[in-house]
């Protein structure tokens, strides 16, 4: 197990991963992004350490993806004996039960006591596309209804569906057809009530693609790379019973919310909504690459046999992974351990706000909490539009201090300026508070 305290034994990033950056622009493709050029040769719990011996506090989490942490006890054993087993057979030609098991699994977890199917994917954009592809033959609709602020992917339909155009689909069109985006809830930047925000998505529905044309509608029931966004109360129950009333498919793209992450098992449950299809990625297999889409049984059984699938969909190993996985959520209870994070991340957050103004909104739900930074010369006048000024130079500025100081942090949001938190649901109390005075300290020193 990884020694869970900081330690900085060189500059970050350290010579070692210096050299380690070289090789990458010689050889990676300059597409791909990074956050942070430390490359990580061991983590656990909620410590990443790199090639230079620096222990860093992790609030990423791989974007959501290490809910267990890194290298989880029951996932590390499972996936050992799985890959003594074997490796790959591909479900579709010589199944097996690890598949099964999985599905299983997600039929009962997800919301809802319906009668459930499920099938198992390799990424969450792969997930967004299966769950379009079947709402599309159940209805015997086109239409795709997506929201202002909303994530989905980076293939070419789920780029359609993403929000934001940099980086994620500048210079990549031309895109799929019959897609159509909505405003949100977003209610730090607009006054609009749940029902309200809902009226007016509806409204456009209806008068821009026509209910009757719709097969789906896709949202994240907290918006994850539009910046964390949680919808006023009573916006998500009003779009699914509008979807109920008019046979449209409503789907909950939980890839990053789900499995604990918000301090219920999925994000959407917190104000009761049970979807039709759920999507589901990040936090299903403790790092191994694994999604899924889950179900009404009468939904997902509408597609014809071999309409569904692919060569590495529910891989034996990240099925493993997945059960240990799941195991370790329930028996560590890590939606609890979430909602405790959140009662120690949010007065810290607070106290944080009233020495520096340009924190605009702090918002989120368990362990997904983030801070919008606007122009802290104009958030001292609440009644001025211009209080809200979106401040990306100062977040970029901050997540900069708090690398140098050993904190990996992520940014996000469509205007650059939200400070996003995902620590690992097991990262020790001491060590939370430890990074929470890291990002108050590099408050200080960005903005002082």
């Amino acid at each position: 197990m990884v020694k869970q305290e900081r330690l900085l034994v060189t500059e970050i990033p350290g010579p070692r991963s210096v050299e380690l950056l070289a090789r990458t622009r010689q050889a990676v493709a300059r597409g791909v992004g990074i956050t942070l050029p430390v490359f990580v040769e061991q983590a656990g719990g909620g410590i990443l350490v790199d090639v230079d011996g620096n222990h860093l506090i992790d609030f990423g989490s791989g974007i959501a993806v290490t809910n267990v942490g890194n290298s989880a006890e029951r996932v590390v054993a499972a996936v050992q004996e799985q890959v003594a087993r074997f490796t790959h057979t591909c479900f579709m030609v010589t199944p097996y039960d690890g598949y099964v098991a999985v599905c299983e699994a997600l039929n009962r977890l997800t919301p809802g006591d319906h009668e459930k199917r499920s099938i198992l994917l390799n990424s969450g954009a792969e997930a967004v596309e299966n769950a379009v592809k079947i709402a599309r033959v159940h209805t015997g609709r086109d239409a795709v209804v997506v929201f202002d602020h909303g994530y989905h992917g980076r293939t070419n339909l789920t780029m359609a569906m993403t929000a934001k155009n940099m980086p994620y689909k500048d210079g990549f069109g031309p895109f799929a057809p019959e897609v159509y985006r909505v405003p949100t809830s977003y209610p730090f930047r607009e006054p609009l009530t749940g029902a309200e925000a809902a009226a007016r998505a509806v409204g456009q529905i209806e008068k821009y693609v026509g209910a009757s044309n719709v097969a789906c509608v896709v949202i994240e029931p907290i918006h994850g790379e539009g910046g964390f966004v949680a919808p006023a109360e009573g916006f998500l129950p009003a779009i699914a019973d509008w979807c109920r009333e008019n046979g449209v498919v409503f789907v909950a793209d939980e890839i990053q919310t789900g499995f604990g992450r918000t301090g219920d098992l999925f994000a959407c449950s917190h104000e009761g909504v049970v979807p039709d299809l759920i999507t589901l990625a990040k936090g299903i297999a403790g790092g191994l690459p694994l999604a899924a889409v889950t179900g009404r049984a009468e939904i997902m059984d509408s597609v014809h046999v071999s309409g569904l699938g692919g060569t590495y969909g529910g891989n034996p190993v990240a099925c493993a992974a997945a059960l240990a996985a799941i195991a370790t959520l329930e028996e560590l209870d890590l939606p609890a351990r979430a909602r405790e994070i959140e009662s120690l991340m949010l007065p810290a957050l607070e106290e944080l706000a009233t020495r520096h103004p340009s924190i605009g909104d702090i918002r989120g739900r368990g362990a997904m909490i983030a801070i919008e930074l606007v122009d802290d010369a104009l958030a001292t006048n609440p009644t001025a539009t211009a209080a809200k000024t979106p401040n990306a130079a100062a977040t970029a500025a901050i997540a900069k201090a708090c690398h140098a100081e050993g904190l990996v942090v992520l940014t996000a949001g469509t205007y650059g300026n939200v400070l996003r938190f995902l620590p690992p649901l097991v990262i020790p109390h001491d060590l939370l508070r430890e990074g929470l005075e890291i990002l108050g300290k590099s408050f200080d020193s960005v903005l002082s």
